[in-house]
């Protein structure tokens, strides 16, 4: 017995994916999908409605748990806050509960000075990391002003929110390929 209790103890813990590429994929899509009926490329928003309630909610919740799971608490701060709010824009755009824009608009505003905490975390990161949080803010200060009444930027904040898709997937892809055995890989730009 005293042997088999050794054995355990010396094996190794069994490795954990790392979750950011699932986040960062789930967040660039749900965001890239909305992003395009923004930017009045297709009419209609609803479409989104499955992706901000399963993909880019119950999903970027998972991660978000998983990155605690691995000691990350950026990631998981970060995951876990957007997959809440894709939930929360999901479920008021399914059950209309949004007002009006003044709403919407100071719901976006708590969540852009919410991106501004992270995005200031992303300047000791990576270069691909501040790319897409910068962009999220500069996609979440133009929805914010649109909907508080500021001026007509919605199409504006739609073409941004399809960069920081196409960022968040480009950084997605470099960590599936740094996590596995891929031919190559792409650079993220590490801070010094």
């Amino acid at each position: 017995m005293a042997q088999a209790a050794a054995e355990r103890a010396e094996a190794p813990a069994p490795a954990v994916a790392d979750p950011a590429p699932l986040g960062l994929s789930a967040f660039a899509l749900t965001l890239f999908v909305l992003s395009f009926a923004n930017a009045g490329l297709f009419s209609g928003s609803k479409i989104v409605i499955g992706l901000a309630l399963f993909y880019g909610g119950i999903v970027l919740l998972i991660v978000g748990l998983q990155a605690f799971r691995a000691g990350n608490t950026f990631g998981a701060t970060a995951f876990c806050s957007y997959g809440a709010f894709w939930l929360a824009f999901g479920f008021s755009l399914w059950q209309n509960l949004v007002p009006n824009n003044i709403a919407l608009g100071y719901f976006l505003l708590g969540w852009t000075i919410f991106t501004v905490l992270l995005f200031l975390y992303t300047l000791r990161s990576n270069i691909a990391l501040i790319i897409v949080f910068g962009l999220l803010v500069l996609t979440l200060v133009v929805l914010t002003l649109h909907f508080l009444g500021v001026a007509n930027l919605l199409v504006i904040g739609g073409y941004l929110g399809i960069l920081d898709a196409l960022a968040a997937w480009y950084t997605a892809l470099a960590g599936l390929l740094a996590s596995g055995k891929a031919i190559f890989s792409l650079p993220v730009g590490p801070m010094s």
